[in-house]
C-alpha cells in the first residue's frame, strides 16, 4: 500500500516536472526595456533586458525579437519597463529634425546649386521630407542624406 502511495506520488511529480518543461519550451524570449524609454530618445544596450513571455500572452501581435534591432534605434513612443516592444515602435534616429535649417542641394547636368531651407518634417537618412525654401518661401521635396544636407528630387 505504501509502495502505491509513493509511486503515484512520484509519477505525480514526474508529470509536474514534464509540463513545466514542455511550458519553458514554449516560452518565447524577447528583448523588454529595463527602463521606461521616452519618445525620441535613442535605445542604449544598457536600457534592453529579455524576458520570457508564454506564446498565449502575446497574442497576434508583432513584436521585435532581438535585441540588436534595438540598440542603436529611437523610440516612437514611450516603451514601458518589462512589456515586450511593437515593431513599429522604433524608428532608425533622425538626422534632420522638424524646424532645423538644412543644406539644400540641386544637381542637374553637373550644375549644382546650394541654399539652405526648414525641414517641415524630422526624418532619417533616405527618408523624402518637405523643405521650405528660407529665400522665397516655396516648399521643396527632398531626400536626406547621411551628412544631414538634402537632396532634391526630380519634380520638386
Amino acid at each position: 500500500m505504501l509502495n502505491r502511495v509513493i509511486m503515484r506520488g512520484l509519477a505525480a511529480v514526474l508529470l509536474i516536472l514534464a509540463s513545466a518543461r514542455l511550458a519553458a519550451a514554449e516560452e518565447k524570449r524577447l528583448p523588454v526595456p529595463a527602463v521606461s524609454i521616452r519618445a525620441g530618445e535613442l535605445i542604449r544596450d544598457d536600457m534592453i533586458t529579455e524576458r520570457a513571455f508564454a506564446p498565449s500572452l502575446l497574442g497576434v501581435a508583432m513584436f521585435i525579437e532581438g535585441r540588436q534591432v534595438l540598440v542603436g534605434r529611437m523610440a516612437r513612443r514611450a516603451l514601458l519597463p518589462g512589456q515586450p516592444i511593437p515593431t513599429n515602435s522604433v524608428e532608425d534616429p533622425w538626422t534632420v529634425a522638424r524646424g532645423a535649417q538644412v543644406k539644400v542641394v540641386v544637381e542637374d547636368s553637373g550644375l549644382s546649386i546650394v541654399t539652405y531651407g526648414a525641414a517641415m518634417q524630422s526624418g532619417a537618412a533616405g527618408a523624402l521630407i518637405p523643405v521650405r525654401n528660407t529665400d522665397t518661401g516655396v516648399i521643396i521635396r527632398g531626400i536626406v542624406q547621411p551628412d544631414g544636407t538634402v537632396k532634391v528630387v526630380d519634380g520638386s
